[in-house]
């Protein structure tokens, strides 16, 4: 799970919002068309185009916006942007397992979920070289549990996370070519998209870089 610095909300969405009269009042039922695709390019955008929970790669088609704290809560604002991320998961395929904020669904938890949203999140996970993901400190409640609501141990993540990780085992790399590859990984690149995965790469490889 990366940290993600949220931006200001895009002008265009502030400004539907702000059209609310005697006879009409903005919600997300509502929320279509142009306004939604320049709020979801903001939000894909601001986390670099990776999943806001796994870190895949987001795709437009195959990805929802997602509300950190349940909009069938009556105390939350559907549409307060800081309270809205992207997911991967749109449509969910026959037999594909369901996960981040798809298996999420209604459950809000804040003593029990980790935010991406909190500038530690990133320091509560620890991986290993097969792909598992587990909690970094233990006991930490909070982290376990967000794996499990999360689905992000399941045997799909943790196979994907191991592809990621397989290029950098590469015995015929040197030390400035490992270097030169995991500081390569790490930044993001020219259309502003963070590499998959870069929590599992940055905790299991990236020591190397500041040595």
């Amino acid at each position: 799970m990366k940290h993600i610095v949220k931006q200001v909300e895009p002008p265009a969405f502030s400004e539907w919002k702000a059209l609310a009269n005697e006879d009409w009042q903005p919600d997300y039922a509502h929320l279509s068309g142009e306004i939604k695709r320049v709020l979801k390019e903001a939000l894909m955008s601001e986390q670099g185009h990776i999943c806001c929970y796994c870190e895949r790669r987001l795709i437009d088609d195959d990805s929802h916006i997602e509300h950190f704290r349940p909009q069938s809560n009556p105390t939350v604002d559907p549409l307060d942007y800081y309270n809205l991320l992207c997911s991967c998961q749109n449509q969910i395929k026959k037999g594909e397992p369901r996960h981040c904020g798809n298996l999420k669904n209604g459950w809000f938890d804040s003593h029990l979920l980790v935010s991406p949203l909190d500038p530690g999140c990133e320091n509560r996970f620890a991986f290993t070289g097969d792909g598992s993901i587990r909690a970094a400190a233990d006991p930490d409640k909070a982290a376990s549990k967000t794996i499990e609501k999360l689905g992000l141990d399941i045997p799909k993540l943790n196979a994907l996370r191991a592809q990621a990780i397989e290029p950098f085992l590469d015995d015929e790399l040197s030390h400035e070519e490992m270097r030169a590859f995991i500081s390569g990984y790490l930044r993001k690149d020219t259309l502003g998209h963070f590499s998959e995965f870069w929590t599992t790469i940055r905790y299991l490889f990236g020591d190397l870089i500041v040595a």
